[in-house]
C-alpha cells in the first residue's frame, strides 16, 4: 500500500490491488497503519472530495480536516496515481 502522506496519525495511501480496470482516483485514511477497511474518498476532477465512506469511523470533525487537505494536495495525489497505476479516471 503506497503511503502518499500523513496528518497526525492518520496515514493517506493507495490500496494496490484496485482490480482491472482500475477503479477511479481515490485515497484511503486509517489511523496508525493502513487497513483494508480504511476510510475511501473519491477525488473529482475539480479536485474536490467525496466519502465512499467512513469504515474507520473517523470522528467527522477530524474526517472535515483531513478532507481539507486532501483536497490542497488533490494534484499531487492524481500525479501518483497515474505514477502508480499507469492511468487516471475520475468518479465525477
Amino acid at each position: 500500500m503506497p503511503q502518499i502522506f500523513k496528518i497526525g496519525s492518520y496515514v493517506i495511501y493507495f490500496w494496490s490491488n484496485e482490480g482491472l480496470p482500475s477503479e477511479p482516483v481515490h485515497v484511503h485514511v486509517s489511523n496508525g497503519n493502513p487497513t483494508p477497511n480504511g476510510t475511501k474518498i473519491w477525488i473529482t476532477k475539480s479536485r474536490r472530495c467525496i466519502v465512499a465512506h467512513n469504515k474507520s469511523k473517523i470522528p467527522m470533525h477530524i474526517l472535515n480536516d483531513i478532507i481539507s487537505v486532501i483536497e490542497v494536495q488533490a494534484d499531487m495525489i492524481c500525479e501518483k496515481w497515474k505514477e502508480h497505476f499507469e492511468s487516471i479516471s475520475f468518479y465525477c
